[in-house]
């Protein structure tokens, strides 16, 4: 790895608004360049938005989503990249017409094309959707990278083996904070609160700090870095997405866990952070996978009696009001 000037980028989505996104991921990566950003990172489904597909058909999501790389989002994604010379990552939702399925993908582009796209691992905010079936990691820039959408990064076993694959950072794009929870102190944003951000900054940025939002995230993902020893390049929109307000908070982390820039502002914002090579080879994380005794883990790759399923917390706690 080489040092690199890594931006996080946080925005407001709009439903649908392809046109609307992309403008504000072009106008993002202006600016994260001006700050010196090499490569430039957005949130997972950034440029079509995310929750609100959670109640399409699959006809309305097959409309909504493109191919990858010939659709016209990515085209525009490579433009802004070619405008600004850096890299760009961004989400969107990808039909594969060969194979008749739906994905949850994140692209980097950079001037001369695609560079990577990863397939979510563990989908669940649409039935629709397909999981990918394998990990993403490649070059960029004299650097080993990997790409875990949003859920993927729960599960400690995805963010091991993309490490293990010679990932030395990994971007992990969210759609997530502020949301129903059976943990103490987490929940939802009151949108009262969020549209009265400019009289009562203080309230919202008690809601976006505590348990709800910047509190659960520093519980899990300064350990995954740590654990792994790599630099964790975590975004996240900020603002409404559908019927729950986001907490942004987009940040990235160094491989010792420490949260090296962070996005404090209550709206659109970008930060840009120094990632250098020397802190991978002193890494705990570096050691401990070193360390590893394979032949004790079988239990790991044993098949499950039942089928895999992905069920976020919120909807535990939705079935169980439900169904009470």
């Amino acid at each position: 790895m080489r040092d690199l000037r890594i931006a996080a980028a946080q925005f407001e989505h709009r439903n649908g608004d392809k046109a609307y996104n992309l403008s504000r991921i072009r106008d993002l990566t202006r600016r994260a360049v001006e700050q010196g950003a090499e490569v430039v990172s957005f949130h997972e489904c950034s440029i079509s938005a995310y929750t609100f597909v959670q109640t399409h058909s699959r006809e309305q999501l097959w409309d909504l989503a493109e191919s990858v790389p010939d659709g016209p989002s990515t085209r525009e994604l490579i433009r802004i990249a070619a405008e600004f010379r850096v890299p760009v990552l961004a989400g969107l939702f990808e039909r594969d017409e060969a194979a008749e399925t739906i994905h949850n993908t994140y692209v980097c582009v950079t001037s001369d094309g695609v560079i990577a796209k990863h397939r979510k691992l563990h989908t669940f905010v649409s039935r629709h959707l397909t999981p990918g079936n394998q990990f993403t990691v490649f070059d960029l820039l004299g650097c080993r990278c990997g790409i875990l959408i949003c859920y993927d990064n729960n599960l400690p076993e995805n963010v091991r083996i993309t490490a293990m694959l010679g990932a030395e950072i990994v971007f992990m794009p969210h759609v997530t904070g502020c949301l129903p929870s059976p943990m103490p102190g987490r929940g939802t944003v009151d949108r009262a609160v969020w549209d009265n951000r400019e009289r009562d900054p203080v309230r919202l940025r008690q809601e976006f700090s505590g348990p709800k939002g910047r509190g659960w995230l520093l519980r899990w993902l300064p350990t995954r870095a740590w654990e792994n020893g790599i630099y964790a390049v975590f975004t996240n929109p900020i603002g409404i997405d559908d019927d729950t307000v986001k907490n942004g908070n987009s940040m990235i982390l160094d491989p010792f866990g420490e949260v090296l820039a962070e996005c404090h502002a209550l709206g659109d914002d970008v930060t840009v952070a120094l990632c250098t090579a020397d802190k991978l080879a002193l890494s705990s994380g570096q050691r401990y996978i070193r360390a590893r005794r394979p032949e004790l883990y079988g239990r790991l790759v044993e098949p499950s009696s039942a089928p895999p399923v992905t069920e976020p917390g919120w909807k535990l706690k939705t079935d169980r009001t439900t169904n009470s």
